[in-house]
């Protein structure tokens, strides 16, 4: 233990360099607080819904939270009441006992709200599909305004699906 510590002291504190500002990321920030301001008024706010997936895109959901990629520094934030959300995350394949309380969480979030459906499992029911158990794909139960595949979908995918949402005009047709 006292070679590890001796070590230690010797080495010092090893990291990298952080990197230099980016001033087009200022611009981007700027130009995603307008187009937020001008679609819900305020930053928005995000509830999600787990309506029955493995849990892989949670993971990755938690990791949109880091400092690595610091979704709430661009004014998006996670609620936990629909009534308090601009934007519905759902993730998994609808499963037949969270069909009931997905439509009721859709019925409460006020207008406008989008959805955007998370993963393989909630863009097309992934390999669970239509069963006795399973609805299938989100858009079967609510209606979905974008899509974001892969299983599961890396941070900059859900960051990506979540702006092009907020970009999109609300009005928009959607996925029934």
């Amino acid at each position: 233990m006292y070679q590890l510590l001796k070590q230690i002291v010797k080495t010092g504190i090893v990291t990298e360099r952080p990197p230099a500002p980016d001033e087009a990321l200022r611009v981007a920030r700027q130009r995603l607080d307008e187009e937020i301001l001008r679609i819900f008024g305020r930053s928005l706010a995000i509830r999600h819904v787990d309506a029955g997936s493995c849990n892989g895109c949670e993971l990755e959901i938690h990791a949109t939270n880091s400092p690595y990629y610091n979704l709430e520094g661009l004014g998006i934030r996670f609620v936990a009441s629909p009534r308090h959300a601009d934007l519905l995350l759902v993730t998994g394949p609808v499963s037949r006992h969270m069909e009931v309380a997905l439509k009721r969480t859709y019925e409460a979030t006020p207008d406008p709200k989008l959805v955007v459906a998370l993963g393989d499992c909630g863009c097309t029911g992934g390999i669970f599909g239509e069963s006795y158990a399973s609805c299938g794909r989100v858009a079967n139960v609510i209606p979905v305004d974008v899509a974001v595949p892969g299983c599961p979908p890396a941070p900059l995918a859900i960051m990506q699906g979540i702006l092009t949402a907020i970009s999109a005009p609300v009005s928009a047709p959607r996925v029934r």
